[in-house]
C-alpha cells in the first residue's frame, strides 16, 4: 500500500478493496497525477453531483486528492436528504433515512472516489483541479441514488444491445447583471435567500443578431477561451431572442460525455459571470421582462459498436433507419413519467406552452421545432439524428440523458412503430399524448409508471417522488403575487 492511501482520508484501501482499481481505473489515475505534477497543482474540488443535477464540493488538497485515488474521501451523505433549497424533506434520524436504506440510518458519511479520466485544470482558479466522483456506502455497495450511476447503467444496458450512445448539447441561458455588485445582504431577510436585484445586459431581442452581441463580445470570448481549456468541444455561442439570453452548443460526446460536460459547463458558466458582476441563470422561465423560455435540447443518437457507423442513418426512403424510428418510438411511448427527468422544476412547465417553440405534446416530425422530437437527416445522411426539445436548462444531465436511453432501447428491444408523424401544425396532432402541465403531474406519472422503477429501481423512484413532492407542497403553501393581485383588493 503506497503512502498516499494512509493519509486522513476515506477508508484506507477502499478503492482496491472492492475491486475498483481496475486497468482502465489505474491508467486514469497514473495520467491524473502526471498532471498534478505538471501544472503544479495544489488544490482539487472534488465533485459530487446530487439530486438536483448541482455539483457539491470539498476542496482538498493536492496530497489528499492523490490518496483519494486509493481511498476515497469521506462526504456527507446528509445531501441525499436536502431539496433544492436545501430543507430535509425526509424524517431526520429515521431508521434507513427516511428511505428504507439501512446504510443511511443517522445521515452518515458517503464514500466518494474520483473518476480520474474527469480532472482537468481550472483556467479560472489558481493550480486547482476539478474531478468529478462516484458514491458508495462505506461497506463498499454502490450508493444507488447516484443520477451518474444511474446513467452509466443504461449505456451499460445499450453496450449489451451493441450501442454505443451518443448525445450533443443545446442549451439557452440568460446572462444579467447584478444592480448592486458583490455580496447579498441575508441580514435583515433572513432564509432563504431575496432574490437579487438584476437588471438585462446589452444584448438581445433581435435573434441571432450579430450587431447586438457587442455588449457581450468580453464575455463571450471569456466563455470561449475558458470552455477551450477545460477540454469542452464548444461548437457555436449564439444571441437568443431574450435580453440578456444566449445559446452554447457542443460537439457530439460518446457515453457520460455529455453530462459530464453539462455539469462543467454550467458550474463554469456561473462562477465567470460571478468574477464579472454578472449572475448566469439556467432557470427556464424567469421573470424578466421581454423574457422568453430557455431551453435544453438533447440531440442524440446511436452508433453501432461492431461497424463505428451511426446506427440512426437510413439505407432506404426514410429518413431514419428502423433502429432510429424504434428508438423514437421508445421515447415518445415512455414521454409522460420521463417528463419529471427532462423538466425536474416548478419553473419548467411554464415553457412547454402551444406555440412557444417547446412542445406541449408528445409528437414527432421532420424539421419541426414545434414538436418534441424533431428529426434531423435525410435518407443515407451519415449525421442522421434526433433532437429531444422537451427539457429545461436545469435538468439533472445524468437523470436526463438516461432517461432517453433508457426509453428509447425499449422501444427497440421491443421493435416499437412510432405514431404518424405532426403536420405542419404539432400542437394540433390529436395523435400525439399531452405532456404533463406542471411538476405534479409528472411526479404522479412517474409514481405509478412501472418502466422507470424496473429501470432505475423501485428505491430511486420512491426518493425522487418524495422530493418532489415536498417542493411542490412548500411551492403551494406560498402566497404568490399573482394571488394578492387577483384577490386581495376585490374581495
Amino acid at each position: 500500500m503506497s503512502g498516499d492511501s494512509v493519509r486522513g482520508v476515506g477508508k484506507a484501501g477502499f478503492v482496491r478493496e472492492h475491486g475498483l482499481y481496475t486497468e482502465s481505473y489505474s491508467l486514469a489515475a497514473e495520467q491524473s497525477r502526471e498532471l498534478v505534477k505538471k501544472h503544479d497543482l495544489q488544490t482539487v474540488r472534488m465533485i459530487w453531483v446530487d439530486q438536483h443535477g448541482a455539483p457539491r464540493v470539498k476542496f482538498m488538497s493536492k496530497d489528499d486528492y492523490l490518496a483519494s485515488l486509493e481511498s476515497g474521501i469521506d462526504f456527507s451523505g446528509a445531501l441525499l436528504s436536502l431539496d433544492s433549497a436545501n430543507f430535509v424533506f425526509t424524517k431526520a434520524f429515521a431508521e434507513g433515512g427516511g428511505f428504507g436504506v439501512p446504510e443511511l440510518t443517522g445521515f452518515p458519511d458517503m464514500v466518494l472516489v474520483p473518476d480520474p479520466s474527469t480532472l482537468r485544470v481550472l483556467p479560472f482558479a489558481n493550480r486547482t483541479g476539478w474531478v468529478l466522483t462516484d458514491s458508495y456506502f462505506a461497506n463498499g455497495k454502490p450508493m444507488m441514488f447516484d443520477s451518474r450511476r444511474i446513467l452509466r447503467n443504461q449505456l451499460a444496458v445499450g453496450e449489451s444491445m451493441g450501442f454505443d450512445y451518443v448525445s450533443g448539447l443545446e442549451v439557452e441561458f440568460y446572462v444579467v447583471r447584478l444592480d448592486s455588485p458583490g455580496r447579498i445582504d441575508f441580514s435583515e431577510t433572513g432564509w432563504p435567500a431575496p432574490t437579487p436585484k438584476v437588471s438585462a445586459i446589452e444584448q438581445g431581442y433581435q435573434y441571432l443578431s450579430e450587431v447586438r452581441l457587442g455588449g457581450v463580445n468580453t464575455l463571450l470570448e471569456t466563455l470561449r477561451d475558458t470552455l477551450a481549456a477545460l477540454g469542452l468541444p464548444l461548437r457555436s455561442m449564439e444571441d437568443e431572442w431574450g435580453p440578456g439570453q444566449l445559446e452554447i452548443t457542443m460537439d457530439p460526446m460518446v457515453g457520460l460525455g455529455s453530462a459530464d460536460a453539462m455539469v462543467l459547463f454550467r458550474s463554469a458558466v456561473k462562477q465567470i459571470c460571478q468574477r464579472e458582476g454578472l449572475l448566469a441563470s439556467f432557470m427556464a422561465r424567469p421573470a424578466l421582462p421581454n423574457a422568453f423560455s430557455s431551453g435544453w435540447h438533447l440531440h442524440q443518437s446511436l452508433r453501432n459498436r461492431a461497424s463505428n457507423d451511426n446506427a440512426f442513418t437510413s439505407d432506404d426512403e426514410n429518413s431514419l433507419s428502423l433502429v432510429g424510428r424504434q428508438f423514437t418510438a421508445g421515447i415518445l411511448e415512455h414521454a409522460l413519467p420521463m417528463s419529471i427527468f427532462a423538466n425536474p422544476t416548478i419553473n419548467g412547465y411554464k415553457r412547454l406552452r402551444p406555440y412557444s417553440f417547446a412542445p406541449d405534446r408528445a409528437g414527432w416530425a421532420e424539421e419541426n421545432r414545434g414538436t418534441m422530437i424533431r428529426v434531423q437527416g435525410q435518407p443515407g445522411e451519415k449525421g442522421a439524428h434526433i433532437e429531444n426539445r422537451m427539457g429545461e436548462p436545469a435538468a439533472n444531465p445524468y437523470l436526463y440523458l438516461a432517461s432517453n436511453i433508457a426509453a428509447g432501447l425499449d422501444g427497440i428491444r421491443r421493435q416499437l412503430v412510432p405514431q404518424p408523424m405532426s403536420g405542419a401544425d404539432p400542437y394540433a396532432d390529436e395523435n400525439a399524448q399531452k405532456l404533463p402541465n406542471n411538476l405534479w403531474e409528472a411526479t404522479d406519472a412517474l409514481d405509478k409508471d412501472p418502466f422507470f422503477r424496473q429501470e432505475f429501481g423501485d428505491g430511486f423512484v420512491n426518493f425522487l417522488t418524495m422530493m418532489k413532492r415536498n417542493e411542490i407542497s412548500r411551492f403551494l403553501s406560498e402566497v404568490t403575487d399573482w394571488e394578492m393581485r387577483e384577490y386581495f383588493e376585490f374581495f
